[in-house]
């Protein structure tokens, strides 16, 4: 049961991460009203050229691993430190709580955790 509940959130997130990728490209989702310290930050981002489709790649890629079950271990190391900076901002904004952010990091650690056996021989002597 675990597994299936893992597997229906890694493929809603994932989607999800793609979604929001295809958006840094395309634009189809509008932006809702940010607070100063966030545009200022923002025009910061978009002031460095690369940064942004380098992230919306990440996401889109990681999004796909971490849909597919086979790839979930790879999608969630893809993943993590792009979520983290995700509620690093939004912890910093002061809305963490608002909107998919929390769910999302949770889904990307379980699934972080749950895949703890992949990772052991990279890190074993």
């Amino acid at each position: 049961m675990k597994d299936k509940i893992l597997m229906g959130l890694c493929g809603l997130v994932g989607l999800a991460m793609v979604v929001f990728g295809l958006n840094k490209f395309f634009n189809f989702i509008p932006v809702p009203e940010m607070p100063q310290r966030a545009q200022e930050m923002f025009g910061h981002f978009m002031g460095i050229g690369w940064l942004m489709p380098l992230v919306a790649i990440v996401e889109i890629v990681g999004g796909i691993l971490l849909a597919w079950p086979k790839t979930r271990a790879l999608g969630a190391i893809v993943l993590l430190p792009v979520i983290t900076g995700i509620v690093a901002h939004h912890f910093h904004m002061g809305d963490l709580i608002q909107g998919p952010v929390p769910v999302f990091f949770l889904v990307v650690i379980w699934a972080f955790i749950d895949s703890k056996d992949q990772y052991m021989p990279m890190i074993k002597n």
